[in-house]
């Protein structure tokens, strides 16, 4: 039951969104027991985002929130890849990339929780 919300300071196309959503179907496999077959994507392109109290630059805040306990090593090559797609897609150098992990013990779907 992951979920990966995007908040990118830059437009994207539909293609980008489209390559992104691939990438990470298939990243999220990095963190055992998730897989595409759960995964829910949000993006929130044009999001107003200051670094350093700059907003000059592409940048993105993007959140992981998962089922579960948390998994440090599996995070850690998570954001490896997630910075590697956004680098690769929408050219934001990971510098400017923030990623945030939540894991939950409560998780809701379809009327009722996990």
């Amino acid at each position: 039951m992951p979920f990966i919300n995007s908040k990118i300071s830059t437009s994207i196309t539909k293609e980008q969104e489209n390559e992104i959503k691939s990438r990470l179907g298939k990243a999220i496999e990095l963190i055992p027991g998730k897989s595409e077959n759960w995964l829910m994507l949000g993006f929130e392109p044009e999001y107003s985002l200051y670094f350093k109290g700059d907003n000059s630059r592409p940048m993105a805040f993007v959140e992981v929130s998962v089922y579960g306990g948390e998994n440090p090593d599996a995070f850690s090559k998570l954001t490896g890849v997630i910075c590697d797609i956004f680098q690769d897609v929408l050219g934001i150098a990971p510098g400017n990339i923030y990623v945030k992990y939540t894991a939950t013990s409560n998780w809701g779907w379809n009327g009722s929780n996990f």
